[in-house]
């Protein structure tokens, strides 16, 4: 054998490396459209009704195998008009929701929810006077500018069902990602800490 056919053999196929980068391209890109159809999907922010918690533009994350929707979750669902929507959840099956206490706060089943920690704060629980046992099997959601939302109120007063059915909804919101500067995770706030108390 002569040194030309060492140094052939030692050289590595520009094609084989060729063909395992587009293999791990492949790979890659079967992953995201696994991840996004069966695990989390990407939102943007369409309206100002969940300023200030999210803005119009923001681009958030999505988990799609998040479990049952709680009360203070930020959920993405299938709207009244059909289209994809975003509110927080202030009322599951089972709650009886009003509008309002002494003090003007929204109550879940007789407790006020502080709702300051992401209220808009130049907003108010609601303008609007309500009283609601919600259903079995489905949710009362609302914007948190409630001023600029509309959500579970307006449908009620406007003949239809207010609350949304929980297998309308797609996945709890876990953070922003975009733009950059807004990125972070969202938790449920501590308003609604003393309503899964009373559950017990």
């Amino acid at each position: 054998m002569t040194a030309g056919s060492e140094n052939e053999q030692k050289k590595p196929s520009r094609r084989g490396g060729v063909r395992e980068s587009l293999f791990l391209l492949g790979c890659g890109v079967v992953a995201a459209v696994l991840l996004q159809a069966f695990t989390f999907r990407v939102f943007w922010i369409p309206s100002e009704s969940m300023e200030n918690t999210l803005h119009v533009g923001d681009g958030v994350v999505v988990n799609k195998l998040h479990g049952a929707a709680e009360r203070g979750d930020v959920v993405v669902f299938k709207g009244w008009d059909g289209t994809d929507t975003i509110k927080r959840v202030i009322a599951i099956g089972g709650d009886t929701v009003k509008c309002c206490d002494a003090q003007k706060r929204i109550t879940v089943n007789g407790i006020p929810l502080d709702e300051k920690d992401h209220l808009h704060p130049d907003d108010f629980p609601s303008k609007d006077e309500f009283e609601k046992v919600v259903p079995q099997g489905r949710l009362w959601v609302m914007g948190d500018h409630r001023s600029a939302s509309q959500d579970s109120r307006d449908h009620e007063e406007h003949g239809g069902e207010g609350t949304i059915a929980e297998d309308e909804v797609t996945g709890r919101a876990v953070a922003v990602f975009w733009p950059l500067s807004r990125i972070t995770v969202l938790s449920t706030p501590d308003a609604f800490t003393r309503v899964f108390a009373g559950d017990g």
